[in-house]
Parts: structure tokens; C-alpha cells; sequence
């Protein structure tokens, strides 16, 4: 039996609980109502009770918040594996990425079985420079075994001050013993755009990531282009993990006329949110291919999407991630935050791309040189706990997306990778086959609808 004393703290730690899960502030948002039914409040209440009874009996000193902290973990690791809690730090380490710099490796990570994997380092930083690549296996960090480590620790590790090292054990599919790498951190100041002419006359884009400042990078960096008077151009979205959905639909748009749907969003209790194209400056409706690849996700098959489905853009490539889900940040009240997933995504037709992914126009592996790239690659379906795709049954969704086999080992234990940042388009086959593909634009355009021709109107919006 509780003590008196003991009674009136976990009362008022149920109290704190309950206003703790009704202050749910997102980003310039305002505070909710929370609503609590019969069993909600019962189950706070032995909730509180168990943190009494650690509290009183177990046998070290121990803080509250650690306590609470790890149970909200505990909670959201229940969910999908794109909900998540962060701490006060890590909380105003992601506004800080959002923004395009951080202190750190240069590194997206990811969980597979309890373990840390590699989805992509981030081109020209300090992890690209070491030769860490995509579907390495973080097996310790500066020594210390990453075992039952949670991915925001994992993070708050290898960020870190500007000169300061960090170890990083990698084990690696092919190699025989475990590797090591000591890398020095930078400011990682990501340039989301990259752009140049190939051959003359056809432009070229790569967009690395969705940040806040990517629109308004890419309307410049089209300027630039046009300025030189561009026939064509090619969108790579290879190895793009994705980021926000706003930069996404300011990406779609300048590439589409006004009022056209770019992508629709829907939540457990609400009808489809539609995001339509605004009037923006009129760009030529010059020839448009879009590079993707396994490590295209998120924010990157939002934009693959609509471009396909209006008939704007040849996709070409390999299947995308499969991330058909949309996060919501909240704040809470001590400074902590929490990514929690709230929606699907859906393209101009109104498909979910949820375990599946873009299937590309036209498929083309990576060749690198005279060598098919062979490695490690995980997607949305290979992570615990992922959200079934709503618009395609079963049988369907493993019909998109088919694992091939090699050596006994099913496709999806391999990786994609892009060839080194200096190789010439020779180099790179998907991009190679772009190339061509615009240089013969007048054969094909007519089996290739443009925007003003497209009939792929969208459909269940």
C-alpha cells in the first residue's frame, strides 16, 4: 500500500501526465485540447504508479525525467519507425538541419534489426571523404558497442564541436573483419543544389536533400541554367532521403502551371489535404527526365510523383525508398520534441507509394564504369513496424517491387551507390542514359505526354 505522501506525488504525476499529453504545439500552431476517455486515465494511472514504485524502491538514486523520458521512447518505439522523441538538445539539433547546418559527420543513418545502418553519407563531407557508404553496419562509436542504441543517441554521439574526432567501427558485406575510421568533424554547411550543363544545351540538377532553402536554391540555379539556354534537363534525385513537405511542393510547382495537384496528404480522422501548384514564373516546357534510385525517399517520390503522373517527367532509374508517410514535429512544454507520424501521402492519382515506391518510366541499373554496382540497400518495407501501403493489396504490393536474387541473397540485403563525385557522365549509366535519352527527345515525344497533353488526371481527391 502507497504511502499518504506517496498517493499525493503519483496523483500529481498523473496530473503532470495528463497536461504533459494534452500540450502538443507544432510548429506556429497553437496548444490543443487535450481529451482523455475512462481508459486513458486508468492507464496513466498504473503507469504512474509503476513510476512510484521505481521511484521509492529500486535500488539506485534515479531522476524522474529520466524515467519519463524513457518511457515516452518506449511508447513511440511501439509506433512506426519514423515516430520518435527527441530531448531538449536534439530537438534544436533538428531545427539546426533543417537549415542546412550542422556539427557532424555528414552521414544519414537509419534502424534495421536493432542495429545501425548506413542510408547514405551526404556528398562532400568529412563521412563521404572516410569512404563510409551506403548499407554499413555501425557496429561501435568510438569503441563503444551501438547494441540496444537508440538512433537519437546514436546521433547526439557523432555530432559533435568543429576538430573534435570520432571513431566509427563499420562492418561491411565483403569484408572479412570489422573497419575503422577516424573522421573529424566539420560544420556541415549541405549545398541541397547542384547544377551544370551537359553536351552543351541539356541542364543538369541535383537536389541531395529537402531543406529550407532548396526552392528558392532551385529557382536560381534554373535561372542560371535557362540563361544559357537549355533545351532539356535532368532532376537527380538519386540517394535524396527526402525533407520537408513544403520544399517539395515548392520544387513540384516550378515545373507544373498553376492549379495542378502536386500531392494530397490524409490522416486517421480527416478527409485528403490537397497541395495544388501556385502561379510561379512560366519556365519553358523544355524535355524533363528525373533520376531515382532505392535511396530516393520521402519528399524526393513526392516530387518523382507528381512529375510522372502529369506527364511532365520521364522517371528513370531504379524503385524508390518506399516512405509514403508524412512527420509532424511537436513541441512540448520542457523543450523536448516529438516527430510523430500523422498522415499519408498521396501522388496526383492518388496511389500511395508506402512500401512500394516510384516505379521508374524506364529501369536502368547502376553501371559504374565497365561494373554493375553491386552492394547493401534497405528500403521502407525492410524497416520494423512500417505502415502497410492503403491503395494496393497485398499480392500487389509484392508484385511492384520484386526481390531479385544473386549469390543466394535476396535484393533486398544490397545497397545502390553513386560513382565517385568526380566521374564523367560515362561513368554513370543511369545518368548516361538521360543523356541519350533527351538527345533523342523528337523519336520519343510523342509516346511521352507533356503537361499540356497529359490525361493522367488525378483521381479519389
Amino acid at each position: 500500500m502507497l504511502s499518504k505522501k506517496r498517493q499525493v506525488k503519483t496523483g500529481i504525476v498523473i496530473l503532470l501526465l495528463l497536461i504533459l499529453a494534452g500540450v502538443w504545439v507544432t510548429f506556429g500552431k497553437g496548444i490543443g485540447n487535450p481529451v482523455f476517455g475512462g481508459e486513458s486515465y486508468e492507464n496513466l494511472r498504473v503507469f504512474a504508479e509503476a513510476l512510484s514504485l521505481v521511484e521509492k524502491n529500486y535500488v539506485d538514486d534515479i531522476k524522474t525525467k529520466d524515467l519519463v523520458y524513457g518511457a515516452i521512447k518506449g511508447m513511440l518505439s511501439e509506433l512506426d519507425p519514423h515516430t520518435n522523441f527527441m530531448s531538449p538538445e536534439s530537438y534544436k539539433e533538428m531545427q539546426v538541419d533543417t537549415k542546412g547546418e550542422f556539427g557532424g559527420l555528414g552521414i544519414q543513418i537509419s534502424m534495421k534489426d536493432k542495429k545501425l545502418v548506413v542510408i547514405a553519407p551526404i556528398e562532400d563531407t568529412p563521412a563521404w571523404d572516410a569512404g563510409i557508404k551506403a548499407g554499413d553496419y555501425i557496429f561501435k562509436i568510438d569503441n563503444n558497442p551501438t547494441k540496444d542504441l537508440s538512433l537519437e543517441d546514436a546521433v547526439n554521439k557523432m555530432r559533435g564541436l568543429k576538430g573534435t574526432k570520432v571513431m566509427l567501427t563499420i562492418v561491411r558485406e565483403g569484408e572479412k573483419e570489422p573497419l575503422e575510421f577516424t573522421i573529424i568533424r566539420d560544420i556541415i554547411k549541405i549545398k541541397s543544389i547542384k547544377h551544370k550543363v551537359i553536351e552543351g544545351e541539356i541542364g543538369y540538377v541535383r537536389i541531395t536533400q529537402f531543406q529550407e532553402r532548396t526552392g528558392e536554391d532551385l529557382k536560381k540555379a534554373l535561372d542560371s541554367l535557362d540563361e544559357q539556354k537549355i533545351k532539356s534537363l535532368i532532376i537527380d534525385l538519386r540517394n535524396n532521403p527526402g525533407g520537408l513537405l513544403k520544399v517539395a511542393i515548392q520544387v513540384s510547382e516550378q515545373f507544373l502551371k498553376e492549379g495542378k495537384l502536386v500531392v494530397s496528404v490524409k490522416g486517421r480522422n480527416e478527409e485528403k489535404e490537397e497541395y495544388l501548384s501556385s502561379a510561379t514564373k512560366a519556365r519553358a516546357e523544355y524535355p524533363i527526365v528525373v533520376l531515382v534510385n532505392e535511396g530516393s525517399a520521402s519528399a524526393s517520390e513526392i516530387v518523382a510523383g507528381a512529375l510522372q503522373d502529369w506527364g511532365r517527367a520521364v522517371v528513370l532509374g531504379t524503385q524508390t525508398f518506399g516512405k509514403g508517410s508524412v512527420q509532424t514535429v511537436f513541441n512540448l512544454s520542457d523543450g523536448s520534441g516529438m516527430r510523430l507520424t500523422t498522415a499519408k501521402y498521396y501522388t496526383p492519382k492518388g496511389t500511395s507509394i508506402q512500401n512500394t515506391g516510384i516505379t521508374p518510366d524506364i529501369i536502368v541499373k547502376l553501371i559504374a564504369g565497365k561494373d554493375e554496382v553491386k552492394s547493401r540497400f534497405i528500403r521502407e518495407r525492410d524497416l520494423k513496424k512500417h505502415l502497410k501501403n492503403d491503395t494496393v493489396i497485398e499480392e500487389e504490393e509484392k508484385k511492384i517491387a520484386p526481390a531479385e536474387k544473386e549469390d543466394g541473397k535476396d535484393e533486398d540485403d544490397k545497397t545502390i551507390e553513386l560513382p565517385p563525385a568526380d566521374a564523367g557522365e560515362g561513368d554513370d549509366s543511369q545518368l548516361q542514359r538521360a543523356v541519350d535519352l533527351l538527345k533523342s527527345w523528337k523519336i520519343f515525344k510523342g509516346i511521352i505526354p507533356s503537361q499540356t497533353q497529359a490525361k493522367a488526371a488525378p483521381v479519389n481527391h
